[in-house]
């Protein structure tokens, strides 16, 4: 892991507030995702978070660089990172139907804790023993939340979590493509390929919106694109490793939200499952912090 922030400035407060505020329209993205799927397919409403997501990306960086934007060393890696993004927004979509925001907000966050065990065999990365415990714990904490005979034991827990492993794969390709394409260049072209990907879905499952409906799901790919960029700009102020921390206020928003929004307040149970998955994630981020250092 990092130990220096991408870009060589060292502002560690601007950072962590960049984050923070990523985290929040992640978790805004979510809630509004969830109310949406009440209404409409949710291909759909993918479709329309990732159309808008594409015309904001266009709008913003083709005037500055035209079509070199597109240009990638490695389009079949593009493709792939795309689709791993496309199905954790479908997965995690449709888990958000059966689950509250909270805790499938927290299984998702399983993904560092995969990155983690999968960068062994796909990156050949050595993996130490404390990093191996914080995947174990991470698992045990998604078990409690979902405890036999609590109302999440369904098989709808299989989605968020089936989410969280295409979520690492995401990430594993992004570290390979970071070496090879600029940041812009995978955004866009995920953007891109999911809008397409998706156009052809969109036929088969349309519903028109209504107009509040409609202004819900422009906002989804605002919020969306925003987030990204927020994070881009996070990483270029503040070291990686510092800001690992703070992406876990994502659960407090989502936590936040579901309550607003939805009347849902995590029981003491769920509480302490997602309180192991936030410390597990954060101890494999300090492990691998750790063991950088050496």
């Amino acid at each position: 892991m990092s130990l220096t922030p991408l870009s060589g400035s060292n502002h560690p407060l601007k950072g962590i507030g960049l984050m923070v505020l990523a985290t929040f329209l992640f978790a805004s993205h979510d809630a509004m995702s969830k109310y949406l799927s009440g209404f409409y397919p949710i291909v759909v409403i993918v479709w329309a978070r990732y159309l808008v997501h594409t015309l904001l990306m266009a709008g913003i960086f083709l005037p500055q660089s035209g079509l070199r934007v597109l240009r990638t060393k490695r389009p079949g890696l593009q493709v792939l990172r795309a689709l791993c993004l496309l199905a954790v927004s479908l997965l995690f979509t449709s888990g958000l139907m059966f689950m509250p925001l909270a805790e499938a907000t927290s299984v998702i966050f399983l993904a560092p804790l995969l990155v983690t065990a999968l960068s062994a065999p796909l990156l050949g990365e050595r993996v130490n023993r404390g990093q191996w415990v914080a995947v174990i714990i991470g698992f045990i904490g998604v078990l409690v939340i979902v405890h036999p005979g609590g109302s999440l034991f369904t098989p709808a827990v299989l989605l968020p979590l089936a989410a969280a492993l295409c979520f690492s794969l995401y990430q594993i390709l992004t570290r390979r493509l970071s070496e090879i394409d600029s940041a812009t260049t995978s955004n866009f072209c995920a953007g891109l390929v999911n809008t397409l990907v998706m156009s052809l879905m969109v036929p088969f499952f349309w519903q028109v919106p209504s107009l509040t409906h409609g202004l819900m799901m422009l906002a989804l790919g605002g919020c969306g694109m925003g987030a990204h960029l927020l994070l881009t700009h996070a990483f270029r102020h503040a070291a990686p490793a510092l800001l690992a921390p703070f992406g876990y206020v994502q659960i407090i928003f989502a936590g936040l939200l579901g309550w607003l929004a939805f009347q849902h307040t995590p029981d003491s149970t769920a509480l302490i499952g997602i309180v192991i998955i936030c410390l597990s994630g954060l101890t494999a981020a300090w492990q691998s912090r750790k063991g950088s250092q050496k």
